[in-house]
């Protein structure tokens, strides 16, 4: 299994009447294998996996398994904040056939940084899959600090990190961690291609769910050195970045895959794009299919 490039962090498409889309579902799973996708992540906090009854979760983990058959590495959102549920959650995916497994520092809880040694470290021993680390302080009120991260990175069955925090310093402070069966991943798409032109693996990515193609291609020019490639892309990707932190993640990339036939909306507590972004919806959806179109038109 290789960790690295454009993975993207799947959304969970909904129907008109709030279930699982399958039909839709399957259609992302294509989009992403035709843009030629290096990985995707199922029911992370994009695919409002706490809103997902574990019936669904299920489905939807093993539906991207059978996709894919080994084709890219599908990884599976299990993140709790009880370890012995993480363990559970890692045994289920394993056992669904998922290559990896992201979990998040645990929500609400906020550990201490020993707490998160022990945490990580019985999840890895005892959950049955690699590990991918994932710090995303904003929303889990708990920073995972570089030097636990130095630590963890030892652990045989850790095997990265995807790094949420968008400052220069904290990538900086991470990339020392890279080495053989340890990658560094960004999980912030506008610092992204800053990541990886300074050394990052890739990127797990909420903006590569509408536009694949762009993201593919920002990674090669980022992780091939090409600096003044990767920065023009980046540039031309910056009113997405900004639409997508309009409000809460999943909702701004949601209503853009609706534009695109894909979904209908989300489920409690969050809802739907408010009428105050809706035309500026509009507006970038036109310009990221044309961006698209280019990017497929030079991957051709």
């Amino acid at each position: 299994m290789q960790l690295s490039g454009s993975i993207t962090a799947l959304a969970t498409p909904f129907t008109a009447a709030g279930d699982i889309d399958q039909a839709a579902w399957l259609r992302m799973l294509q989009a992403q294998l035709d843009a030629g996708t290096q990985g995707v992540v199922v029911a992370g906090s994009t695919g409002e996996a706490p809103a997902l009854f574990d019936a669904e979760y299920e489905s939807l983990l093993r539906d991207a398994v059978e996709f894919y058959a080994g084709r890219m590495p599908v990884i599976a959102g299990t993140g709790q904040s009880s370890t012995a549920k993480t363990i559970l959650a890692n045994r289920r995916a394993a056992a669904l056939g998922a290559d990896a497994a992201l979990v998040v520092v645990p929500p609400y809880v906020r550990p201490t940084q020993a707490g998160l040694l022990a945490h990580f470290r019985a999840v890895a021993d005892e959950g049955e899959l690699p590990v991918v680390l994932y710090n995303v302080p904003a929303r889990t009120g708990c920073d995972l600090a570089p030097e636990t991260v130095g630590e963890l990175s030892l652990h045989p069955n850790i095997v990265g990190i995807k790094e949420a925090r968008a400052e220069e310093a904290r990538m900086d402070a991470l990339l020392p961690c890279r080495r053989d069966g340890f990658v560094v991943l960004s999980g912030d798409d506008p610092t992204a291609a800053r990541a990886m032109l300074a050394g990052a693996d890739g990127v797990i990515s909420v903006a590569s769910n509408v536009v694949p193609h762009s993201f593919r291609r920002l990674c090669d020019r980022a992780r091939a050195g090409d600096v003044a490639g990767a920065q023009a892309l980046d540039a031309a990707l910056g009113q997405l970045y900004h639409f997508l932190g309009v409000e809460p993640n999943p909702i701004p990339v949601k209503a853009l895959l609706a534009l695109n036939g894909i979904g209908h909306g989300l489920r409690l507590p969050l809802q739907p794009l408010s009428s105050t972004h809706a035309a500026e919806a509009q507006r970038l959806h036109a310009d990221i299919l044309q961006l698209e179109e280019q990017s497929r038109a030079i991957a051709a």
